[in-house]
């Protein structure tokens, strides 16, 4: 299986020079992933929702390379407050509780807007059917 391009379509990723995800083989490697609505080109104001709009925008990612969200093995969290910290895991456990992968949360100083509130990155592994 040859290497494979994932994109959300957004310009970002073309004039940054990055895929929102790249597939290799049994492997999926999700770039970091912030908070915004495709659909509309905006970031919500809250955490919680730019968490879930994370989580949207990796399944539509891996979805399309053929993987599932119960094939994600490693995530990395960046949140840019502390105190956001308990409603993003909220989510994650909405959208990763029985998946459970392999997890880091960093505090970072801030992200590429500092509307952005969190990214979220993640490498998932087809699992043998």
């Amino acid at each position: 299986m040859s290497r494979r391009l994932i994109s959300t379509g957004s310009p970002f990723e073309k004039t940054a020079g990055y895929s929102r995800a790249v597939i290799d083989g049994d492997f999926a490697f999700v770039a970091g992933t912030t908070g915004y609505d495709y659909t509309t080109m905006t970031m919500p104001a809250d955490v919680t929702s730019q968490s879930r709009n994370c989580f949207k925008t990796i399944e539509a990612a891996l979805k399309e390379g053929g993987f599932e969200m119960a094939d994600i093995v490693r995530a990395t969290y960046f949140l840019t407050d502390a105190k956001d910290a308990d409603a993003h895991f909220a989510v994650c456990g909405e959208v990763l509780g029985d998946i459970r992968p392999a997890a880091t949360l960093l505090i970072v100083s801030g992200l590429y807007k500092p509307e952005m509130k969190v990214e979220i990155e993640v490498t998932a592994k087809r699992r043998s059917a």
